[in-house]
């Protein structure tokens, strides 16, 4: 089937055309560099990575360019910076090199390209001055504000009320304000803030046009997708396309809205100012990046997704499932893996994932039973469906046993292969015995029809 993707500016499923096929361009919004990313800002990141996988598959790999920002200078990261006596970029700087660490624990591609908002500062300054020029924005007491009234289509994306919308921006309403909707582009900096020069005084950028300004420069305008979670539709896309449609009068700001549901830790959405927040970084030095990124696939991608250690265990499991299957296989030959199209079929229907995961079991189940020349068609489907969506990259031995150190893994078989004899010599207390010692040394044992594996616990 064609791809088809849920805009959400039309709120339906569209058949996805790009403007160029020669060069799909999609942009998601990236971090703000103050802090480590929790597991809810790693949420987009691993659902767009399906996407920019799938359509460099569709595409070709060169023709896809998929840009995704660096926030390096805001009002948290100036704090941080402030209470630890530093420049900024020494703080953005050291949470970049953890983000780009922890996503790729998670299985994601770099973006083609990730802008960042201190090195667009021309561009910035630029598209005001644009504004200004088309009437879209005005100067007060130091400030550039965006005129709202000047786009008739203000609250397209989201579809609310402009009263809404005012209280849902928490705008300052400043008596400078032609309106209250009106949100900043340009602002001077307080002091000890980072400030740059510019026609309208010295200051820096607002947030919402720091997006524009990048996509411009590094995509052009109209782009085929723009994503993020569902958080930013309002107000931080409906600003974005309000300034980009009025910088250039162009008809079209981005042909496709996606947006990602939240994650939830329990009742309430996932978000350092609630302080509930699960770090990616502390979760990769005890989980596996490959069970943290089937976690965050295993909902539908618009649905909310609950997050939670049972989760976790199941995505483990599944996967603990997959590479056995393919341990048990490894006499199959396979020459050259391929998604099935059960599997491309369910990626291309709004990357509904659940149903490709559903598909991969299915393909799991029929390596385990099939004999022959179905095993290796079953196989080759299995890994090409789990690689195309960044699964079953790694050998199953190294997946089950990877942390234990050549002498370690030595003992451990030693063990096993004492504790198999004392049960094939009906030796139960010794058995229990070699069980006892190996779960002291953090090994699960996983008695089998074929024998035992094992593998490392997680660490706790």
């Amino acid at each position: 089937m064609a791809l088809r993707l849920y805009d959400t500016l039309t709120r339906e499923k569209r058949d996805f055309a790009p403007i160029n096929p020669d060069r799909v361009t999609m942009y998601v919004c990236g971090p703000t560099v103050y802090n480590y990313a929790h597991i809810g800002n790693a949420r987009p990141v691993v659902a767009f990575d399906v996407l920019f996988r799938l359509l460099r598959r569709i595409y070709g790999e060169d023709h896809v360019v998929y840009a995704a920002n660096v926030t390096d200078v805001d009002d948290k990261i100036n704090a941080k910076a402030a209470a630890e006596g530093v420049p900024i970029d020494v703080i953005t700087r050291r949470y970049l090199d953890a983000y780009h660490a922890d996503m790729s624990a998670l299985g994601a591609l770099r973006p083609t390209f990730e802008p960042r908002a201190t090195q667009t500062m021309d561009a910035i300054i630029a598209m005001i001055e644009r504004l200004i020029r088309n009437n879209a924005a005005y100067q007060a007491e130091g400030h550039v504000l965006f005129n709202t009234a000047a786009y008739s289509d203000y609250g397209k994306l989201s579809r609310r009320p402009m009263d809404e919308m005012i209280a849902g921006a928490r705008v300052d309403v400043a008596p400078y304000k032609q309106s209250p909707a009106d949100f900043v582009l340009w602002k001077p900096s307080k002091p000890g803030e980072p400030v740059w020069d510019s026609p309208f005084g010295p200051g820096r950028p607002g947030w919402h046009i720091e997006c524009s300004a990048m996509i411009e420069q590094n995509l052009g305008l109209p782009i085929d997708i723009h994503g993020g979670g569902n958080d930013l539709i309002f107000p931080h896309h409906e600003n974005e396309m309000a300034q980009g449609m009025c910088a250039d009068h162009v008809p079209t700001y981005a042909n496709y809205w996606l947006h990602n549901g939240f994650l939830n830790f329990g009742d309430e959405k996932m978000s350092k100012s609630l302080g509930n927040v699960v770090l990616v970084h502390d979760l990769v030095t005890r989980t596996p990046g490959e069970a943290i990124r089937w976690a965050l696939l295993s909902a539908h991608y618009r649905q909310p997704l609950s997050w939670s250690e049972d989760l976790l265990d199941q995505a483990r499991r599944s996967l603990d499932r997959f590479y056995g299957a393919l341990e048990r296989a490894a006499d199959v030959e396979v020459a050259e893996p391929a998604p099935s199209a059960e599997f491309l079929d369910a990626l291309e229907d709004d990357l509904n994932t659940p149903r490709a995961f559903a598909e991969l079991h299915a393909l799991a189940d029929r390596l385990e039973k099939s004999v022959g020349g179905d095993r290796a068609v079953a196989k080759a489907g299995l890994l090409g469906s789990a690689r195309l969506i960044g699964f079953l990259g790694a050998e199953p031995k190294a997946w089950f046993q990877g942390a234990a150190d050549p002498a370690l893994a030595a003992r451990i078989e030693t063990l096993i292969a004492d504790r198999a004899a004392s049960r094939a010599a009906r030796d139960w207390a010794k058995a229990d015995a070699i069980r006892a010692e190996l779960t002291a040394l953090n090994v699960e044992v996983m008695d089998g029809a074929t024998g035992a594996t094992w593998r490392m616990r997680e660490k706790t």
